[in-house]
Protein backbone atom coordinates (compact mmCIF):
# COMPACT_ATOMS: atom_id res chain seq x y z
CA UNK A 1 0.00 0.00 0.00
CA UNK A 2 1.31 3.43 -0.98
CA UNK A 3 2.56 5.72 1.81
CA UNK A 4 0.03 8.42 0.86
CA UNK A 5 -2.82 5.92 1.27
CA UNK A 6 -1.51 4.87 4.68
CA UNK A 7 -1.18 8.52 5.75
CA UNK A 8 -4.69 9.28 4.50
CA UNK A 9 -6.17 6.30 6.34
CA UNK A 10 -4.33 7.41 9.49
CA UNK A 11 -5.86 10.87 9.09
CA UNK A 12 -9.34 9.35 8.80
CA UNK A 13 -8.76 7.30 11.96
CA UNK A 14 -7.53 10.44 13.76
CA UNK A 15 -10.67 12.33 12.72
CA UNK A 16 -12.84 9.44 13.93
CA UNK A 17 -11.01 9.45 17.28
CA UNK A 18 -11.51 13.20 17.55
CA UNK A 19 -15.25 12.72 16.96
CA UNK A 20 -15.36 10.25 19.88
CA UNK A 21 -13.63 12.84 22.11
CA UNK A 22 -16.12 15.47 20.95
CA UNK A 23 -19.03 13.17 21.84
CA UNK A 24 -17.63 12.80 25.36
CA UNK A 25 -17.27 16.58 25.71
CA UNK A 26 -20.81 16.99 24.39
CA UNK A 27 -22.26 14.55 26.91
CA UNK A 28 -20.58 16.39 29.80
CA UNK A 29 -21.89 19.71 28.54
CA UNK A 30 -25.43 18.35 28.14
CA UNK A 31 -25.49 17.06 31.70
CA UNK A 32 -24.21 20.39 33.01
CA UNK A 33 -26.71 22.44 31.00
CA UNK A 34 -29.67 20.26 31.96
CA UNK A 35 -28.67 20.57 35.63
CA UNK A 36 -28.80 24.36 35.20
CA UNK A 37 -32.21 24.43 33.53
CA UNK A 38 -31.64 23.75 29.83
CA UNK A 39 -33.75 21.16 28.07
CA UNK A 40 -32.80 18.61 25.44
CA UNK A 41 -34.92 18.86 22.29
CA UNK A 42 -36.33 15.76 20.62
CA UNK A 43 -34.33 15.27 17.47
CA UNK A 44 -35.31 11.99 15.79
CA UNK A 45 -32.96 12.51 12.85
CA UNK A 46 -29.78 12.98 14.89
CA UNK A 47 -28.80 9.41 14.01
CA UNK A 48 -28.72 10.42 10.35
CA UNK A 49 -26.07 13.03 11.12
CA UNK A 50 -23.95 10.48 12.97
CA UNK A 51 -24.39 8.01 10.11
CA UNK A 52 -23.41 10.65 7.57
CA UNK A 53 -20.18 11.54 9.36
CA UNK A 54 -19.33 7.87 9.73
CA UNK A 55 -20.16 7.20 6.07
CA UNK A 56 -17.89 10.01 4.87
CA UNK A 57 -14.96 8.67 6.90
CA UNK A 58 -15.51 5.06 5.85
CA UNK A 59 -16.45 5.96 2.28
CA UNK A 60 -13.33 8.06 1.75
CA UNK A 61 -11.10 5.23 2.94
CA UNK A 62 -12.91 2.60 0.86
CA UNK A 63 -12.88 4.80 -2.23
CA UNK A 64 -9.16 5.52 -1.97
CA UNK A 65 -8.19 1.90 -1.30
CA UNK A 66 -10.51 0.05 -3.67
CA UNK A 67 -10.88 2.58 -6.48
CA UNK A 68 -7.18 3.45 -6.34
CA UNK A 69 -7.69 7.19 -6.21
CA UNK A 70 -4.53 9.09 -7.07
CA UNK A 71 -2.74 11.41 -4.71
CA UNK A 72 -2.45 14.82 -6.36
CA UNK A 73 -0.08 16.93 -4.23
CA UNK A 74 -1.52 20.34 -5.17
CA UNK A 75 -5.12 19.22 -4.60
CA UNK A 76 -4.08 17.55 -1.34
CA UNK A 77 -2.33 20.71 -0.12
CA UNK A 78 -5.35 22.92 -0.88
CA UNK A 79 -7.86 20.48 0.63
CA UNK A 80 -5.71 19.86 3.72
CA UNK A 81 -5.47 23.62 4.24
CA UNK A 82 -9.27 23.92 4.00
CA UNK A 83 -9.60 20.93 6.35
CA UNK A 84 -7.27 22.58 8.92
CA UNK A 85 -9.04 25.95 8.61
CA UNK A 86 -12.43 24.28 9.09
CA UNK A 87 -11.16 22.53 12.22
CA UNK A 88 -9.75 25.80 13.55
CA UNK A 89 -13.21 27.36 13.15
CA UNK A 90 -14.88 24.33 14.77
CA UNK A 91 -12.62 24.53 17.82
CA UNK A 92 -13.11 28.31 17.96
CA UNK A 93 -16.86 27.60 18.13
CA UNK A 94 -16.38 24.96 20.83
CA UNK A 95 -14.21 27.30 22.88
CA UNK A 96 -16.59 30.24 22.42
CA UNK A 97 -19.70 28.26 23.35
CA UNK A 98 -18.01 26.62 26.32
CA UNK A 99 -20.55 24.47 28.16
CA UNK A 100 -23.27 25.49 25.68
CA UNK A 101 -21.53 23.47 22.94
CA UNK A 102 -22.80 19.99 22.21
CA UNK A 103 -23.68 17.85 19.22
CA UNK A 104 -27.41 17.69 19.84
CA UNK A 105 -30.05 20.39 19.98
CA UNK A 106 -30.41 21.66 23.54
CA UNK A 107 -32.44 24.72 24.44
CA UNK A 108 -29.89 26.57 26.53
CA UNK A 109 -31.00 30.10 25.63
CA UNK A 110 -32.26 30.71 29.19
CA UNK A 111 -28.62 30.28 30.25
CA UNK A 112 -27.64 33.16 27.96
CA UNK A 113 -27.13 33.82 24.27
CA UNK A 114 -23.58 33.63 22.94
CA UNK A 115 -22.77 36.54 20.61
CA UNK A 116 -18.96 36.55 20.82
CA UNK A 117 -16.30 34.74 18.81
CA UNK A 118 -17.51 33.62 15.38
CA UNK A 119 -21.10 34.28 16.47
CA UNK A 120 -20.39 37.99 16.01
CA UNK A 121 -20.55 37.31 12.28
CA UNK A 122 -22.91 34.37 11.66
CA UNK A 123 -25.51 32.26 13.45
CA UNK A 124 -24.11 28.81 12.61
CA UNK A 125 -20.33 28.90 12.07
CA UNK A 126 -19.97 25.30 13.20
CA UNK A 127 -22.21 23.97 10.44
CA UNK A 128 -20.28 25.90 7.79
CA UNK A 129 -17.00 24.55 9.18
CA UNK A 130 -18.24 20.96 9.35
CA UNK A 131 -19.55 21.18 5.78
CA UNK A 132 -16.16 22.47 4.56
CA UNK A 133 -14.36 19.78 6.54
CA UNK A 134 -16.54 16.93 5.20
CA UNK A 135 -16.10 18.20 1.63
CA UNK A 136 -12.33 18.75 1.86
CA UNK A 137 -11.35 15.65 3.82
CA UNK A 138 -12.12 13.05 1.10
CA UNK A 139 -10.58 15.28 -1.58
CA UNK A 140 -7.21 15.22 0.20
CA UNK A 141 -6.74 11.90 -1.60
CA UNK A 142 -9.15 12.53 -4.52
CA UNK A 143 -12.10 10.57 -3.13
CA UNK A 144 -14.45 12.71 -5.19
CA UNK A 145 -17.46 10.36 -5.08
CA UNK A 146 -17.48 10.46 -1.29
CA UNK A 147 -16.97 14.24 -1.28
CA UNK A 148 -19.84 14.79 -3.70
CA UNK A 149 -22.28 12.28 -2.18
CA UNK A 150 -21.38 13.37 1.35
CA UNK A 151 -21.94 17.03 0.50
CA UNK A 152 -25.34 16.39 -1.03
CA UNK A 153 -26.38 14.23 1.92
CA UNK A 154 -25.02 16.83 4.33
CA UNK A 155 -27.20 19.55 2.79
CA UNK A 156 -30.29 17.34 3.25
CA UNK A 157 -29.43 16.40 6.85
CA UNK A 158 -28.42 19.95 7.73
CA UNK A 159 -31.66 21.40 6.37
CA UNK A 160 -33.62 19.14 8.70
CA UNK A 161 -31.34 19.88 11.64
CA UNK A 162 -31.54 23.64 11.13
CA UNK A 163 -35.31 23.51 10.99
CA UNK A 164 -35.37 22.01 14.48
CA UNK A 165 -32.57 24.12 15.92
CA UNK A 166 -33.73 27.48 14.61
CA UNK A 167 -37.31 26.83 15.75
CA UNK A 168 -35.93 26.43 19.28
CA UNK A 169 -33.47 29.32 19.12
CA UNK A 170 -35.78 31.87 17.52
CA UNK A 171 -38.47 31.13 20.12
CA UNK A 172 -36.21 32.99 22.57
CA UNK A 173 -36.59 36.81 22.30
CA UNK A 174 -32.96 37.36 23.36
CA UNK A 175 -31.65 35.11 20.61
CA UNK A 176 -34.04 36.58 18.05
CA UNK A 177 -32.92 40.10 18.93
CA UNK A 178 -29.21 39.29 18.88
CA UNK A 179 -29.02 36.98 15.88
CA UNK A 180 -31.91 37.58 13.45
CA UNK A 181 -29.94 40.08 11.35
CA UNK A 182 -26.94 37.77 10.92
CA UNK A 183 -26.47 35.31 8.06
CA UNK A 184 -26.61 31.59 8.80
CA UNK A 185 -23.21 30.41 7.59
CA UNK A 186 -20.93 32.94 5.94
CA UNK A 187 -20.57 36.68 6.60
CA UNK A 188 -22.28 38.69 3.89
CA UNK A 189 -23.95 35.65 2.28
CA UNK A 190 -27.41 34.08 2.58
Amino acid sequence: MDVTVIAFLALLVAVAALRVVELQISRRHQVSMIERGASKVAEPRFGWMVALHTAVLVGAGVEVVFLHRPFIPLLAAVMFTIFLAANAVRWWVIRTLGEHWNVQVVDSTRLGVIVTGPFRFVRHPNYAAVFAEMLALPLIHTAWITALAGSVAHVVVLAQRLSTEERVLFADPGYRSAMSGKPRFLPGLF
